[in-house]
């Protein structure tokens, strides 16, 4: 019988509490193990100066005791209380008369402590110890002098002192190993994040800045042949769109030598097929020329336009030619955009929406800082597994391979790459009353 695992593991659960950046990552680990380092050498040092403290305490406080309380022994009786200031010291006093009373010491410093006393005491008679809260860790010891009367020794170890310049030379050995430990991370993960930069930087135009080839050996190396890398598929990029540029100039003039001779055809029937697949071929050769474009970015400078009325003026070129579309929401204030590229995607995202559904609508929504332009339709919907392939290019849903019906399948692939190169985002998602939603998100909103 297998036992179920829990579901949160500890070393999950401590994963969770790791910050999440590199940089972060490896300057805690240096400097927390670099403080446990040092905390546990001042421990280790604090230890052994204790001991050595201890040890000598004890080979010179019960001397003195022995020797202050042979002094009153020697002195007359009635000079002693006079004595007693002098004899007194900061871990040590001395009282004439009465009894101790009380338990044993237990730790094991005060047995220490008090077995080194009375052994000093001796040959002087040692009739009770016993231990004392007040003062804190003391033992109080009755000794018989040689006439008969007691004297209490009150005594109690002294701690090791520790400086004050001494914890803050600790916190400023701390503060400077943080601060080496800071710049040596960032020394190295800061061309890391520069490279990071570099690559998000490189969109589809292939126009990302170049690093600087400076700093370390493995530091430049990176930086060289990330800009070589950058070089080489800007090229393959640009060869090509040529050479599809090429191959649509080439096919232009036999597409148009055979549209001229459908003309001479005497078969009518057959001179309108022939007509379709010219143009179905052309259509084809465009907008496969047209995709080429896009992945190779756009040239189109960003400009301040009025999108409401970029909106309104496509809505009503739809109305011009007969097919229904309604605008909903309004912006109200002008966008920085790339308008010949949002102009594309939308048309491309309406005539999608026309082609498979009907309602077709574009909602204009405001959230934040964000713009979102919605098209909507009530048609039959791409099935969830589905909605991030139809993006790619030559991929059509539709299974009768008919163009007239399924299209090119370049429309929603260029509308997809048109917004990756203006920085907005387009993603596709069912409705939950029937249809798709065509979402356009764009972060230039001004």
């Amino acid at each position: 019988m297998t036992m179920p695992m829990p579901e949160n593991p500890p070393s999950q659960g401590l994963r969770r509490l790791m910050p999440r950046s590199l940089f972060a990552r490896v300057t805690l680990i240096i400097v927390v193990g670099l403080a446990i380092a040092q905390l546990l050498t001042f421990a280790a040092v604090r230890y052994e100066r204790g001991i050595a403290m201890r040890e000598l305490m004890m080979m010179g406080i019960e001397r003195d005791i022995a020797s202050s309380v042979a002094i009153l022994d020697r002195l007359p009786a009635e000079e002693r209380d006079g004595w007693l200031g002098r004899l007194e010291r900061r871990n040590y006093r001395f009282l004439l008369g009465g009894s101790v009373t009380g338990a044993e010491p237990e730790s094991p410093l005060l047995r220490q402590f008090t077995a080194a006393i009375t052994n000093a005491l001796s040959p002087f008679e040692v009739i009770k110890v016993a231990q004392t809260s007040e003062p804190r860790e003391s033992i109080r010891i009755q000794v018989r002098l040689t006439d008969g009367t007691t004297a209490i020794v009150d005594a109690r170890p002294v701690g090791m002192p520790v400086s004050t310049w001494v914890m803050w030379a600790l916190l400023v050995q701390l503060a400077v190993l943080a601060v080496c430990a800071w710049y040596a991370v960032r020394l190295v993960t800061r061309p890391l994040a520069q490279l990071a930069a570099a690559a998000d930087d490189l969109g589809p135009d292939l126009k990302g800045r170049e690093l600087a080839e400076e700093g370390p050996s493995e530091v430049a190396h990176a930086a060289r042949a990330f800009n070589a890398m950058q070089r080489r598929i800007a090229g393959y990029m640009a060869e090509r769109v040529e050479i599809l540029a090429a191959i649509s100039h080439d096919l232009q003039t036999p597409i148009t030598r055979m549209r001229l001779r459908t003309d001479l055809m005497d078969s009518g029937a057959d001179q309108v097929k022939f007509r379709q697949d010219l143009d179905a071929m052309n259509v084809l050769v465009r907008e496969g020329v047209t995709y080429a474009r896009t992945l190779h970015g756009t040239t189109e400078a960003p400009c301040r336009i009025d999108a409401d009325a970029l909106l309104e003026s496509m809505v009503s070129d739809y109305e011009d030619s007969g097919q229904q579309v309604l605008l909903e929401g309004r912006i109200g204030a002008p966008i920085v955009t790339r308008p010949n590229a949002l102009r594309r995607i939308l048309m491309n995202l309406i005539d999608n929406a026309l082609k498979f559904g009907s309602d077709v609508r574009v909602r204009v929504q405001l959230e934040a800082d964000r713009l979102v332009i919605a098209v909507i339709d009530s048609g039959p919907g791409i099935p969830p597994d589905q909605l991030e392939t139809v993006l790619k290019p030559f991929v059509r849903l539709e299974s009768s391979r008919n163009r007239s019906t399924g299209g090119t399948g370049l429309g929603l692939a260029i509308a997809h790459q048109l917004a990756t190169a203006m920085g907005a985002e387009l993603k596709l998602q069912n409705r939950d009353e029937g249809g798709l939603e065509a979402r356009l998100t764009m972060t230039t909103l001004d």
